[in-house]
């Protein structure tokens, strides 16, 4: 299935979202060509078919439009204005698909127009198996030129692309769709807690649940993980998660929000870490919560 017109994109960062959303513009039938900076990652994606390029600047100089499935601000940074790169960014528009604060993106987005280039943050909610089917959830905002030009592109990852407005209003709702991943799965996890501990049936919990205005669809995704503790093979770790909510804690700090809760979250999430569930799936923040559970007998210890 071809999505508009073929684009010549870079893809820069073969991540777990980056390597999947290289093969979804693939599909949709445009020239792609991926960089990575750890070389196993860009070996993988040249087994998996991809066009690759060890090179930094020649896979920049490839592409009209550079994608950036990068980790953090500093990663984004150190990439995107290297000495070799950031005078090939003139004329391109760069888009940045990574979780970052509004500062943050703000920031770049200054460097990338004062570098002559087009600057539209455009991060995802979702994960590998929305990535590969077209289906993410993509806030997209700053350069409308950018957007426009972009647009057909988009619409292959994710039908619904809005413009939200300048940089930082994409950079904003990302971190607001996050922080409620973590609250979701913190506060069933806690109540799911409680009803094991107090052996309730869980399904009959569930079948409660579902009928109410309480009932989120993650809960369903994620209770096999929590009644067999298995949060193996993640789509999106822990450690990734904690990231994103020590951006939103510090967001909120600096807008003089009340912190408490993102605090009291993240310390859970680090807890969890700290018990060697980094690497993990996010899910396994229940065991932060809930510690010492059976997973045959389903009785707290």
């Amino acid at each position: 299935m071809r999505e508009g017109k073929t684009m010549k994109v870079a893809l820069l960062g073969l991540g777990l979202m980056g390597l999947p959303i290289a093969h979804r513009l693939v599909h949709c039938g445009h020239d792609v060509i991926a960089w990575n900076r750890s070389k196993e990652r860009l070996k993988i994606a040249k087994e998996e078919g991809l066009s690759v390029e060890s090179s930094l600047t020649a896979a920049v100089t490839a592409g009209d439009v550079l994608i950036l499935t990068l980790s953090d601000a500093k990663a984004i940074k150190d990439v995107l204005f290297d000495s070799s790169v950031k005078p090939l960014i003139k004329g391109k528009s760069i888009l940045q698909m990574g979780t970052i604060s509004p500062d943050e993106s703000r920031d770049i987005g200054a460097s990338v127009e004062a570098a002559g280039g087009d600057y539209l943050e455009v991060p995802v909610l979702g994960s590998i198996p929305e990535a590969k089917s077209g289906e993410l959830i993509v806030m997209a905002a700053g350069s409308e030129s950018a957007y426009h030009q972009t647009l057909l592109m988009l619409r292959g990852l994710g039908k619904e692309v809005e413009h939200l407005g300048p940089v930082g209003k994409g950079a904003a709702v990302k971190l607001a769709m996050n922080q409620l991943i973590a609250s979701l799965t913190v506060g069933f996890s806690q109540s799911l807690g409680l009803i094991r501990a107090e052996g309730v049936e869980v399904e009959q919990f569930m079948g409660l649940l579902r009928q109410s205005a309480l009932y989120a669809p993650t809960f369903d995704k994620k209770l096999k993980k929590f009644m067999e503790h298995d949060y193996s093979n993640p789509n999106f770790p822990l450690k990734h998660l904690i990231k994103d909510i020590a951006l939103f804690q510090q967001v909120t700090e600096a807008s003089g929000m009340n912190s408490e809760i993102s605090n009291a979250t993240l310390k859970v999430l680090l807890n969890g870490q700290d018990a060697g569930y980094g690497d993990e799936d996010y899910s396994s923040l229940y065991e932060a919560i809930n510690p010492g559970f059976d997973a045959e007998t389903d009785i707290g210890c």
